[in-house]
């Protein structure tokens, strides 16, 4: 569901852009920002740092978009949004004892070892680069319509490729829950049985 909600602006744009255009497109992604976010608030009272990040560049460059009436601006947002999350999964690195996806995944899941993290950090660090990169050349080498497609279809499948492959990856380093109990506790339950 989650999936969903943040790939939302994007489908709203892909919709827009092939009933009207790039700068239909450009607003309506504007607008499903400012919407996704405003409703992530009403609904927690807080707000993701990612979106955050995502409504700051879609609403600074869409804007730059539709009042110069040149799409460069929105080309360019997919590669300085994966940039900035690369920079910033590259920083947490060296800012407090967590990484960035450790303090979002952490409660979820529990690893048999910091190392894992550091290497999945890195994969997201290397990943957000890649996807930059690919978005740049998609965009300077191939027609709009293609750009599109590839930022809708190609981005998204590439992204839901990179999670399957890192799942793999975790299952081998992921604590079962009754593996987290520490031997004292699974003593003591056993001496209350």
């Amino acid at each position: 569901m989650k999936f969903l909600y943040d790939f939302f602006p994007i489908l709203l744009f892909f919709i827009a852009y092939k009933l009207y255009g790039i700068y239909v497109a450009t607003a309506v992604i504007i607008a499903a920002s400012v919407l996704q976010i405003s409703l992530y608030w009403i609904k927690n009272r807080r707000v993701e740092k990612m979106h955050l990040i995502t409504l700051v560049l879609v609403l600074i460059l869409g804007s730059a978009t539709l009042y110069l009436r040149n799409p460069a601006f929105i080309y360019w947002k997919p590669t300085i949004v994966n940039w900035a999350f690369a920079i910033a999964f590259l920083g947490s690195q060296f800012i407090g004892k967590k990484n960035l996806l450790q303090r979002m995944l952490d409660s979820q899941i529990t690893l048999t070892s910091q190392h894992v993290w550091k290497n999945l950090n890195f994969a997201w660090v290397a990943f957000f680069i890649a996807m930059g990169f690919i978005n740049w050349y998609v965009f300077t080498h191939f027609s709009e319509d293609t750009w599109v497609n590839f930022k809708f279809f190609g981005m998204m499948g590439l992204t839901f490729v990179f999670v399957i492959a890192q799942s793999f990856y975790l299952m081998r380093y992921i604590v079962a829950d009754d593996e987290e109990q520490s031997p004292q506790a699974v003593k003591n339950e056993g001496v209350n049985k």
